[in-house]
């Protein structure tokens, strides 16, 4: 048992709420444990220049944490974005466009605006994973405007955080365990089960392969706990329009 009294091999509580706002096309808030992400999907008519005339969308994302997300107030990123936050900005957008299918989604771009309103670990997980629900919407916005034909998503899409602790693997780090964690892994997955993104280093010490390959087994145990919560919280009507969309891909 963990400090918060889960398991090794369990998340903690979720819960995705879908529209949380009214103007974006599309908005999730997504709730782990105490960590609190705010996802907008917006539309924009239009691709940036290195994309002009070649028949084909783009999907971009933006990260950024509130000043009293944590424990102590951090400056807000008003003329730049800190290195963690490009990192993590990139991370997010180049995940959701590994599902989806640019040329279907024609000459525009989709914006990702992650804002973390509350962190307790994992907000780069968690803000992939409720950034697929923010995109989701948005497109199905733009599919009942007749500007889509079909749904254009490859695979339902999250990210959860893996770890050694105390030399045992766990699933889902809060901030207590991944602050003295001696691995702390981040995997970007596919519903279906294929990798999107492996991020991961040791602390202290090397690990082996075979503590890869569980925390990768975790990692995808979670992943399939989140995507039923991404389909729970975006009903059976888009579930069932990516379902057929998946089997075409």
């Amino acid at each position: 048992m963990r400090s918060d009294g889960r398991k090794l091999s369990e998340l903690r509580p979720l819960k995705i709420t879908r529209s949380y706002l009214k103007y974006p096309e599309g908005s999730a808030l997504i709730e782990l444990g105490d960590t609190r992400v705010i996802c907008t999907a917006s539309i924009e008519e239009k691709v940036p220049p290195f994309l002009k005339g070649r028949e084909q969308g783009w999907v971009t994302a933006e990260y950024a944490m509130l000043p009293r997300s944590t424990s102590v107030r951090s400056g807000r990123e008003r003329n730049s974005a800190s290195s963690r936050s490009l990192e993590i900005q990139r991370l997010i957008g180049r995940s959701l466009r590994a599902v989806v299918d640019l040329k279907a989604l024609g000459e525009r771009t989709i914006w990702l605006d992650c804002d973390v309103i509350q962190a307790d670990g994992g907000t780069r997980t968690a803000s992939v994973s409720g950034a697929f629900v923010a995109l989701t919407e948005a497109l199905f916005r733009l599919r009942q405007d007749g500007l889509l034909e079909a749904m254009p998503i490859k695979d339902y899409l999250s990210a959860v955080s893996v770890g050694l602790l105390d030399g045992q693997p766990v699933l889902d780090l809060a901030f207590e365990e991944d602050s003295k964690a001696e691995v702390d892994m981040n995997i970007v997955m596919t519903a279906s089960g294929m990798l999107v993104e492996v991020q991961g280093s040791a602390e202290e010490s090397p690990f082996s392969r075979s503590r890869m390959d569980q925390m990768l087994d975790l990692a995808s145990a979670g992943i399939l706990e989140i995507t039923a919560g991404q389909k729970e919280a975006l009903g059976p009507e888009i579930t069932s329009l990516i379902d057929s969309a998946a089997r075409l891909s």
